[in-house]
């Protein structure tokens, strides 16, 4: 199959019509908004789970519509909010294909802080993952190293962080700060501290872009809808 779908370059992305902006290839973009606001729209649009009725999104001068789902697809990496294992083996899980070799997985597992917990498995990467991946809870690093082990130039983080300890979260965090520094990584925020260190932040309210720039810029605004965000959370945060 040709691909079609060549991210190797800069990543330009453009939702024309209520939300319109550039993410610059190799930033970090946290997305932020109250419940409602749209931002998982905005990423099912992303991913052509629904189609625009208008306006467009266009990556490295691609119309996203205009390629096939597969292509388009198979060429970016997400951690879901709630991600769901397959009934199969742990390799099944992060290669679905059998693209990779096994010591290709076992190093991403070894980053992913799984490898451990595989090796203390019988039959470790054929170890059994049964329906939703009820025995395993770690659902989060297998998705985390299966965006690894495509080296996928576009990860998206759909409140990945939403459900989750601190200690995962902080091994998310940590492998996504130095496995991905070179890549266009796109979270959508529950927690606002994840997005403190985003290049910029985009707020959007009712499906509308309220503001987009840096977040320490926004911060400064009397005005700024993120900087709400954060004062509200910090003060939820330290409610007894």
């Amino acid at each position: 199959m040709v691909n079609r779908f060549n991210i190797d370059r800069m990543h330009h992305l453009f939702y024309a019509g209520l939300i319109s902006c550039t993410f610059e290839g190799g930033h970090k973009i946290g997305i932020v908004g109250r419940t409602g606001s749209g931002k998982t729209t905005l990423i099912g649009a992303l991913f052509r789970l629904v189609e625009p009725v208008g306006g467009r999104i266009v990556i490295d001068g691609i119309d996203i519509s205009r390629i096939g789902l597969h292509d388009l697809r198979s060429r970016f990496g997400i951690i879901p909010q709630d991600p769901t294992l397959f009934t199969g083996t742990v390799r099944f899980n992060l290669d679905p294909l059998g693209q990779h070799s096994d010591q290709e997985i076992w190093e991403v597992l070894e980053k992913c802080q799984l490898k451990e917990a595989v090796q203390e498995k019988t039959e470790g990467l054929d170890s059994a993952v049964v329906e939703d991946g009820s025995n395993w809870s770690m659902g989060r690093r297998q998705y985390l190293g299966r965006a690894l082990l495509r080296r996928s130039k576009i990860l998206v983080l759909d409140e990945a962080s939403a459900s989750i300890d601190n200690a995962t979260d902080m091994v998310l965090q940590k492998t996504i700060r130095t496995e991905f520094a070179d890549c266009t990584v796109i979270t959508v925020a529950h927690r606002i501290p994840t997005v403190m260190d985003c290049t910029k932040v985009l707020a959007i309210s009712d499906g509308k872009l309220v503001e987009y720039d840096e977040p320490m810029k926004l911060m400064k605004r009397e005005d700024s809808l993120f900087a709400r965000l954060v004062q509200e959370y910090w003060s939820h945060s330290q409610s007894p």
